[in-house]
């Protein structure tokens, strides 16, 4: 019997060429400077501000100032005892009412991504579709302009999931698109030409790959951190010229144009990547199988796939559940942080602005230390993971006091120091992951794969965490304990991914699936 020192070595040597055939057929086209940066540049403008940080701000906005005192009653003002409306058939606490319809916006985006989520992988579909949602996002934010009085909440109930659902699609395409940028680099490209040639080790070559795709990451979000101050900055200017802290009339308004202004930004920013982007092309379409239901047959295949790849497996599991605590987390603080500041647009912008220096800032030091210490992927994810947990833990303190819990104005400022510097790595490192533990190949299958459980897990935690509210009688911090406790068990099979056993894994994938002719280069164009 061989040792585990040895199978590799036989398994890239088997799989080696098979690879390089199908990267020929599939990925052809080397990564320009242009196109580099223009993907960068994109990022600037989907940088959430729309239908993540100002949307979701105004939709809670709107329900504060609609809603009513429960000890009161109906044409009250909301104060000490609460803040309430009628919602699906229920009165229910508006911390509430966001959480619930932010778990029925996922819900929604995983349906449309088990649905169409397949097409980045065929013919050239991948940039329509970013372009698409793209455009309906920008379309959405405009029509908040029209949404800015609190008897037009429900109007905004729509707009808040559209945004949602624009936004997250929008992003997952766009994601999509990097694993191909990393391996189509010159310098990925020589490297690979360099182990042909036999003068660098396999090992060697992973390990380049590796760190290319952790600096498009990482480089990415630097950019998009630098970019947003620009633009939040600007926000401040146009708070201050609307008056926004004069009274709330002022402030919803504001709010409105804000997330207008953030739409044209987007849009401004991603037309070079429409441009740019080198539309690589995918797979044909497996036999008696339509662009209608690719999607589902793909998902069943990659689930299949899965249980074949088993670190890959492993970690989809984590990706699951960690993801969904780290969503819910940042939704419940934020609902938190808006009845702190009282929903100011001056406060909220300068916290955001507080927020992206710490977040350009985390991610360019945790980057800086894994290229001078050489960490591998999953040894940051990790260290990046326990902050998430310590973050659950201080919302968990609030249950049952009135001192600490994300109460209090000096709170939800160091939590943004916190969140940028410890937290908001995850985006980088937890989308590296995926492509380090999935074939190159169904490199897209993947992810659209892990981007439907990511978005199924998302509407999850909300859903159960604005049911702890109703039930512990409008506890706003009790969904913590949910969430550090699911937080804690979902560590566990991120530990128990095997990075070199998923390498293998990988390669003998690939090359079970090459002697059944899967992978083939497009014949047809779906254009």
């Amino acid at each position: 019997m061989a040792s585990l020192n040895e199978k590799p070595v036989v398994a890239q040597s088997e799989t080696k060429s098979i690879e390089d055939d199908v990267s020929a057929n599939v990925q052809t086209f080397p990564t320009t400077r242009k196109e580099l940066w223009s993907y960068y540049l994109y990022y600037i403008g989907n940088n959430g501000l729309s239908g993540f940080n100002f949307g979701p701000s105004q939709f809670q906005n709107l329900l504060f100032l609609a809603g009513y005192d429960p000890g009161l009653g109906p044409g009250s003002a909301c104060g000490d005892n609460g803040c309430v409306l009628p919602y699906l058939g229920k009165v229910r606490d508006v911390n509430s009412i966001v959480l619930l319809t932010n778990g029925i916006s996922f819900a929604i985006q995983a349906a449309v991504l088990l649905f169409i989520g397949a097409w980045a992988d065929y013919g050239r579909w991948r940039p329509n579709i970013t372009i698409f949602f793209t455009f309906l996002a920008v379309g959405v934010s405009f029509a908040w302009l029209g949404v800015d009085k609190p008897s037009r909440w429900e109007a905004g109930v729509a707009l808040y999931i559209l945004g949602l659902i624009t936004y997250q699609c929008s992003l997952t395409f766009w994601t999509a698109a990097f694993p191909g940028l990393a391996h189509d680099l010159p310098e990925v490209k020589q490297s690979q030409s360099e182990v042909d040639a036999g003068t660098k080790s396999a090992d060697e070559h992973a390990h380049l790959h590796s760190m290319a795709r952790n600096r498009i990451s990482n480089i990415s979000f630097a950019v998009c951190s630098a970019g947003e101050i620009l633009v939040l900055a600007v926000m401040v200017g146009i708070i201050k010229g609307l008056h926004a802290e004069k009274n709330s009339e002022n402030n919803t308004k504001a709010f409105s144009v804000l997330i207008a202004f953030s739409g044209a930004v987007w849009l401004l920013c991603a037309i070079p990547w429409f441009f740019f982007e080198q539309r690589r092309p995918g797979l044909d379409l497996p036999p008696n199988v339509s662009m209608l239901t690719i999607g589902f047959k793909q998902v069943a295949v990659a689930l299949r796939e899965c249980m074949r790849l088993k670190q890959t497996f492993l970690y989809l599991i984590f990706y699951f559940l960690m993801g969904d605590v780290l969503n819910t987390t940042v939704t419940v603080i934020g609902t938190l942080q808006n009845s702190v500041v009282s929903y100011s647009t001056l406060d909220l912008t300068l916290l955001l602005i507080v927020g992206i220096v710490s977040q350009g800032l985390g991610i360019y030091l945790f980057w800086l230390v894994q290229k001078r210490y050489n960490i591998s992927t999953k040894t940051m994810l990790t260290f990046n993971v326990c902050w998430i947990i310590i973050l659950t833990i201080w919302g968990l303190i609030g249950v049952h006091t009135d001192k600490f819990g994300f109460k209090h104005v000096w709170e939800v400022w160091a939590y943004q120091v916190f969140y940028g510097l410890m937290v908001c790595p995850w985006y980088a490192y937890s989308q590296t992951m995926i492509s380090e533990v999935s074939p190159l190949p169904q490199m897209f299958l993947f992810f659209a794969l892990f981007s439907v459980v990511g978005k199924t897990s998302a509407f999850i935690g909300p859903l159960v965490s604005s049911a702890i509210i109703t039930a512990s009688g409008n506890n706003d911090n009790m969904p913590f304990a949910f969430l550090f406790a699911l937080g804690v068990f979902s560590t566990l099979f991120l530990w128990m991914v095997d990075m070199k056993k998923s390498r293998i894994e990988c390669e003998e994938f690939i090359a079970a699936e090459e002697k059944r002719n899967v992978f083939k280069d497009v014949k047809i164009d779906l254009l």
